[in-house]
């Protein structure tokens, strides 16, 4: 059915077989079975079908077929509704992808829902199905599996952005960033909230998830999610320290821009004093009055024309140790 990625059935830690959405609730009768069902974008359709075998709420089912949720861990009755942010750093482009990926877990499933994401979690299970002593745990080590490999995704993320910033800091020590390599900051900032906004939450539903009061989560799993924790806040510390940068390079950048524009505002203030001369002199000579007696002089010109290059020169020397030329 599309939509459905994979639907099996696990007892004692140990691949049973595939099985139909329709058979759930019949392999659920089994006290020693549990169902993983990953599905991607399903239509509400399959969505309902998946509610009626596994008995979830109506207002997380909503949410699921929504999307675009932000990062929570919200109970229902016997159940757990969760909401992670995934990201992977696209090279071609040059930017972060983001997606969105629900679970529902409750004491004998696990449900994993993925919305815009192109990380696939094909390797999880596979990788889980090769420790049946730690898939024993059930669903608990299956939610602890799939977020440590989400939480992983991150580390890629935030070492490519890091590298970005680190080339910022370098430029902007000897020159200026120029419009494009500005718009690329004002982008990796918009990148930096979005990833924040999605990491932050985490750290948080980590730690509710290592508390002994959410049923669906096994005590012999919940030592697992403090290593998930670990790696949240460690995240989440390195995103703090990389706005920092961020903030620091665009103060320097709009520094060094104003400086440079002060440098400008004086070289053109100079020139117009040195400009000023010459034009006084010539406005007026122009005025055409009769009775200027230089006017009638044999050295009357040379000397105005010699009296205003000094009177040039005079200035442009002054401005020139002044630091404005």
């Amino acid at each position: 059915m599309s939509g459905i990625v994979n639907c099996a059935a696990y007892s004692e830690g140990r691949r049973v077989g595939d099985v139909q959405i329709s058979e759930i609730s019949e392999i659920l009768k089994q006290p020693d079975r549990f169902v993983w069902l990953g599905l991607h974008e399903p239509d509400q359709a399959l969505l309902r079908e998946v509610q009626q075998e596994l008995g979830l709420h109506d207002l997380a089912i909503e949410d699921a077929h929504t999307a675009h949720q932000r990062p929570k861990l919200e109970r229902y009755d016997d159940s757990l509704f969760i909401v992670l942010r995934t990201a992977r750093w696209n090279r071609e482009r040059h930017q972060i992808d983001l997606g969105e990926t629900h679970f529902f877990i409750g004491a004998r499933y696990m449900v994993s829902i993925r919305h815009g994401s192109l990380v696939s979690y094909k390797t999880v299970r596979a990788h889980a199905e090769t420790t049946p002593h730690l898939l024993s745990k059930g669903p608990g080590f299956v939610l602890y599996a799939l977020m440590d490999f989400l939480v992983d995704q991150y580390f890629p993320v935030v070492d490519s952005l890091e590298d970005d910033m680190e080339a910022f800091e370098k430029k902007i020590i000897h020159e200026s960033l120029s419009r494009e390599e500005t718009s690329r900051m004002y982008a990796l900032k918009r990148d930096l909230l979005e990833l924040k906004r999605a990491v932050s939450p985490l750290v948080d539903i980590c730690s509710r998830l290592t508390r002994l009061d959410l049923e669906p989560i096994p005590a012999g799993t919940r030592p697992y999610y403090r290593d998930v924790y670990d790696h949240a806040v460690r995240i989440n510390e390195r995103l703090d320290g990389l706005r920092e940068s961020l903030s620091a390079v665009l103060e320097a950048n709009l520094f060094l821009a104003a400086v440079a524009q002060n440098e400008a505002t004086k070289k053109l203030a100079g020139w117009a004093a040195i400009v000023a001369v010459p034009t006084m002199v010539g406005t007026i000579y122009g005025m055409n009055f009769e009775f200027m007696p230089e006017l009638r002089w044999r050295f009357g010109y040379p000397m105005v024309m010699v009296v205003s290059v000094l009177m040039c020169a005079f200035l442009y020397s002054r401005f020139k140790r002044a630091g404005w030329l």
